[in-house]
């Protein structure tokens, strides 16, 4: 039945247009109950349960189904996960375009009230239909709403409801569920008689307006880790004199919470203020005892020169909340039977939440999910509500799930939908595969990995040709092949964007058939490839470049080890080895030029652990050894990456998906210039070739490991390189390489960005057709976004599980004495480096409850002062390693000073050498300095 509205509109140019709207009503959509013989058994997609599971409810004791409103079901949609509680939720929305229960809006009806009146005809409908399906049958549907006159309308139309809190608080199984249910009034929550803390946020309307005048910036809020009393505003837009906004102090942060959309209003020039070089923490205030804060605030405040000033605002009013559910752990409250404690993200920069639990004393000790409810303008923190038991603190299950959701990794299984569209096994080279392919599998081809990979992407050959020349080829596994534009498998690797990989297991982008199997180029089986091949002198210059999907045939899966030992043997001439020595010539050739171009060759220090056979416990900690093979493999890979980038933009001009690195600005190097100059050194930084070199000269005959910190300290002055499409932007260098070009080909198995990269040099070679998406280049800006989005998630889900399994691997150990460097001097502090274990961590030297030492803090040099001693960047100290779990929530590793010895500061080691801060002695450790 078609049912339409007709009016007239008057345009901007003066006009009148007819408009028709037309509502197209459908007499075959079925209730969805299964079973149901009244409505003939049609019905579309999944259906209701027959019989519903009995929730055990004290206000409807008989079988029923729940038909939740709008906002009900987008406030509490946690609750309604529970499984067990509201598994039998009658579905409506297909109802509104049935014949049966359509609406029109009436005359001054708004349209909050239409869908509103919609949902009860719905319900109503459900009651009188179920009674249809048998005589007696007693199934009815409940409708659930929080509007109090929508609950009364529907009483009085004979409609069972009831609010969502009446309808949790009748489930007498489940007492724990109310909980559950989110606090959705900010006033009607605040703390009783709790002054106003916080200003009013502006409304969104004054907020667009002020935006569009100039009056207030838009920008992303991002909480600091090391402060919790400062944050800064990344503002959106091209407004680069104001680009980042520095807020300090409570006030001034007004209740925005990390990764929050905010207004900013900045501050005149006069109380503009510097980056703080405090370290503070939320050590848990009486949440009314605001005065601490304020005391807390004024040490922020210190005299510096006019040009540490940075613009300085405060928040206005949110545009957007980014609030996700956070993981941490409860706070008990110190009042006995109190219903109202505190909840501590595992995340520092997210703030202390209040929840009301009546499961406190089974939730202590325990990690939990809460989710934030509001932020009135009287409470110190935000209300939230409990969501999640995950487990108990400490465990490496827990922990690891607490790492994945924090980081938003997606680490379900795969569903059955994806898996569908994987190949069916046994799986073998058919002759529709070959097409478009070359046959390489006569090439002496070899992959060289770390020790225990079995995601193989690339492999590598080298062989001398008739005329001379050498001719060198990279073969990267042609994971296109298998997933194809569009289904389920794409979509889920495409949300996922990369395989995370953490100390003892790796979530895959793609099922393990694929990662591990069919796509992996494990030796001795034939694989699909995507391969670059070229021709190359012996001084290796490109003379031509051919690409092409092949199939391959590896020779051998290498470790670098493995490979750098065929290498330097003198008594091995086999065809992999003479393979391997003509790719290593080349890859040291291949260096020398990309460093002579400007590219920079940095440190990190990155640690490898040793695991108990039996019980996964790291047993031993050590930075990765890296060989020639490792640069061997990186440099044909860049090369690749660069031939395949060059390509495609050729092809694509518009919408080649690349990568590029921004060159930091000049601010960002201030730290190393200065750490430089206080060894006497200088370093430019006008060009990434003057950095490169100001490197290389940086030497200390006395010091050897000098260079490596510079490198360390550069690593951290860094922007983020990112993926973007060619169309949408205009600079394509990439810094940190000294390439004008350059992209992702060579990791398909872990990497959703190749994948595209594939699709693209195959369309471009005539090895397959394009697909309408492939060539949008917004729909390709949107993939960027995400994969840029996963990948730094994945690198902080990294450092997470490097972090937790270190916390393990010194739990086992106890106390250990190591020496140390100094990479950053804080205003209460010092950061160092531990080159034997590749471990970074603060050694601090303000205590709560503790007298604190004469601190003189030079931000110029830098130096902190402490007593008579003097520290700088890269001075060698001993620091005592230990684990402090006095902090159940965040267990760390803790470093103490004791060498130089600072009379009342240091430990001496005859104090500690038997004690463990796991034990009973570890309060005593913790103020006996």
């Amino acid at each position: 039945m078609l049912k339409s509205k007709t009016f007239l509109k008057k345009t901007r140019a003066g006009g009148v247009m007819k408009i028709v709207r037309e509502h197209y009503l459908r007499d075959d959509i079925g209730c969805g109950a299964a079973g149901c013989t009244a409505c003939g058994g049609a019905h579309e997609g999944p259906a209701l349960e027959p019989q519903p599971q009995d929730p055990a409810s004290s206000l409807c004791p008989q079988p029923h189904y729940l038909l939740p409103d709008t906002n009900v079901l987008l406030h509490q949609i946690v609750s309604a996960w529970r499984p067990g509680t509201w598994d039998s939720v009658a579905s409506s929305l297909r109802l509104p375009g049935s014949l049966e229960t359509y609406v029109e809006q009436e005359q001054g009806e708004n349209a909050n009230d239409r869908n509103d009146r919609a949902i009860r005809v719905a319900a109503k409908w459900y009651n009188e239909h179920l009674k249809k399906m048998s005589a007696d049958n007693q199934l009815q549907v409940i409708f659930i709403t929080n509007d109090r006159k929508n609950k009364e309308k529907a009483v009085e139309e004979g409609i069972p409801a009831f609010t969502c809190e009446e309808y949790v608080k009748s489930l007498t199984a489940n007492p724990e569920l109310i909980d559950r249910l989110a606090c959705l009034s900010e006033e009607g929550n605040e703390i009783e008689s709790g002054k106003i803390i916080f200003s009013e946020h502006l409304p969104l309307s004054k907020l667009q307006q002020g935006i569009k005048s100039g009056t207030y910036l838009q920008g992303t809020f991002r909480a600091s880790r090391e402060n919790y009393l400062e944050a800064t505003v990344w503002i959106h837009g091209d407004n680069e004199e104001n680009k980042e906004i520095i807020l300090q102090g409570l006030k001034h942060l007004n209740r925005a919470v990390h990764e929050d959309i905010v207004a900013v209003e900045l501050l005149p020039k006069s109380q503009w203020v510097a980056p703080s070089s405090v370290v503070l923490h939320d050590e848990g205030q009486n949440e009314d005892d605001v005065e601490k804060e304020e005391e807390r605030e004024q040490m922020l405040k210190t005299a510096v020169s006019e040009k540490m000033l940075k613009p300085t605002g405060r928040v206005v009013g949110i545009i957007k909340r980014n609030w996700r559910p956070y993981c941490g752990m409860l706070s008990k409250s110190d009042i006995k039977e109190s219903r109202r404690h505190l909840f501590t993200p595992a995340d520092k920069r997210i703030p202390r939440i209040r929840i009301e639990t009546r499961q406190a004393s089974t939730l202590e000790g325990r990690r939990i999910i809460v989710a934030i409810d509001g932020w009135p303008r009287n409470s110190r923190y935000p209300n939230g509500h409990f969501v999640k038991n995950l487990g108990d603190v400490g465990e490496k299950e827990t922990e690891t799930e607490v790492l994945l959701l924090e980081h938003d990794v997606p680490h379900q299984p795969f569903s059955q939908a994806v898996l569908s569209f994987l190949p069916k096994m046994p799986w073998s080279i058919t002759e529709k595969d070959m097409k478009n392919r070359e046959d390489l599998r006569h090439l002496c081809i070899c992959s060289v990995d770390p020790p225990g990979c079995t995601d193989i992407d690339d492999a590598l050959h080298c062989r001398e040709l008739e005329n001379g020349n050498l001719e060198v080829g990279v073969h990267i596994a042609d994971v296109s092949h298998f997933i194809r534009p569009g289904n389920a498998l794409d979509q889920e690797s495409a949300r996922r964007g990369t395989t995370v990989y953490l100390c003892e297991k790796r979530i895959d982008m793609v099922p393990e058939l694929l990662s591990s199997n069919l796509c992996s180029l494990k030796c001795d089986v034939d694989r699909l490839a995507f391969s670059c091949i070229w021709e190359m002198n012996h001084s290796a210059e490109i003379l031509k470049t051919k690409f092409t999907k092949s199939v391959i045939n590896s020779k051998a899966s290498l470790t670098y080890a493995e490979a750098q030992l065929r290498i330097d043997s003198a008594n091995m001439r086999d065809d992999i080895t003479t393979s391997l020595r003509g790719l290593n010539k080349l890859a040291k050739i291949l260096k020398k030029k990309r460093i002579e171009k400007g590219a920079l060759t940095l440190s990190s220090p990155e640690v490898r652990f040793h695991m108990d056979s039996e019980t996964h416990d790291p047993i031993d900690l050590q930075t990765k050894e890296l060989r020639e093979t490792n640069s061997m493999v990186e440099e044909f890979m860049l090369l690749a990456n660069i031939s395949v980038a060059k390509k495609i933009h050729e092809e694509f001009s518009e919408h080649a998906l690349l990568r590029k690195h921004p060159a930091p600005p000049p601010s960002n190097y201030e730290i190393l210039v200065k750490a430089a100059k206080s060894r006497n050194l200088e370093i430019k930084t006008d060009t990434a070739k003057s950095l490169a070199e100001s490197l290389d000269r940086a030497e200390s005959p006395t010091f050897p490991y000098l260079n490596t910190l510079l490198r360390i300290l550069a690593t951290r002055c860094m922007m983020q390189a990112v993926y973007f499409c060619s169309g949408m932007d205009n600079d394509f260098h990439h810094y940190g390489l000294a390439s004008p070009i350059y992209t992702h080909f060579t990791s398909p198995i872990r990497r959703y960005a190749d994948v595209i990269v594939h699709r693209l040099l195959a369309v471009a070679i005539g090895a397959d057709c394009t697909y309408p998406e492939l060539t949008d280049k917004h729909k390709l800006a949107d993939i960027c976004k995400n994969l840029n989005y996963r990948h730094k998630m994945a690198q902080y889900a990294q450092r997470a599980s490097v972090a937790f399994h270190t916390q393990l691997f010194f739990k086992s150990k106890g106390i250990v004495s190591e020496e140390a460097y100094i990479l950053f001097v804080r205003k209460n502090a010092i950061v160092v480096l531990i080159p034997k274990y590749g471990l970074e961590g603060t050694v601090f030297f303000e205590e709560k409850d503790k007298p604190n030492p004469r601190l003189i803090y030079d931000d110029e040099i830098p130096s902190l002062k402490i007593e008579d001693t003097v520290f700088h960047v890269f001075d060698k100290v001993k620091v005592k390693i230990m684990l402090d779990s006095s902090n159940l929530q965040h267990q760390k590793i803790r470093m103490s000073l004791v060498e130089p010895q600072i009379p009342g500061i240091s430990i001496p080691p005859d104090n500690i050498s038997n004690m463990n801060l796991n034990g009973p002695e570890k309060k005593k450790m913790k103020f006996e300095k």
